[in-house]
């Protein structure tokens, strides 16, 4: 009688005794599993984030559109304004201008699709807003390309380049800096002096 008393004890204490054993694996899976996770979903943002700076880059801002020429590097023995320079700010300005009538084309497009009635009239409000910033946009383009069309007419006479007052070297770095300067510092400085004298 008491050896089958003895025996069964034992047999119901290594059941509990594998129990725990297995309850104390599970936690240390699971965070293991966590963390590969995470720096494959940051590796896969960050691949996307310079996508969409490259995009917003607009033409009537020239310093964003300016990133996609190459800065035209000068040599010693070369004169101003020759034959590769002056194909150089050809090719910046006619591109210049296509890109600021594909805007412009593309907001005109907008409007015309875009002609629904709202209901509410905070949200015709908001939408008219909305065209009528688009559009001073649009006039201010629509000046620039006016500039671009004299910087080329400048081109194809050889002006391009020369300050209209002094008619001193602009040079090839402010040029590029804003292809449509037709005065050179000096000149352009003066005149901003006068208009703070006159205007305040």
């Amino acid at each position: 009688m008491a050896t089958k008393n003895s025996k069964k004890p034992t047999k119901t204490k290594k059941p509990t005794a594998k129990k725990v054993t297995k309850v104390q694996k599970k936690p240390v899976k699971k965070p293991a599993a966590k963390k590969p996770v995470k720096p494959v979903k940051k590796a896969a943002a960050a691949k996307k984030a310079p996508k969409k700076a490259g995009v917003s880059a607009s033409p009537s801002d020239f310093s964003a559109f300016l990133k996609n020429f190459q800065a035209y590097r000068t040599k010693k023995s070369e004169k101003y304004m020759n034959k590769n320079q002056q194909k150089h700010f050809l090719g910046m300005l006619t591109a210049w201008k296509e890109a600021l009538i594909e805007e412009q084309e593309k907001t005109e497009q907008l409007i015309q699709q875009d002609q629904s009635n709202f209901p509410d009239s905070l949200d015709r409000a908001a939408k008219e807003e909305e065209f009528m910033l688009e559009l001073r946009k649009r006039e201010r383009e629509r000046k620039l390309i006016a500039k671009i069309d004299l910087s080329l007419k400048d081109l194809e006479d050889n002006l391009y380049g020369y300050c209209e007052s002094c008619g001193v070297e602009i040079g090839i770095k402010r040029l590029e800096a804003r292809p449509t300067a037709t005065k050179c510092i000096d000149c352009k400085t003066v005149d901003e002096i006068k208009e703070k004298q006159q205007f305040g």
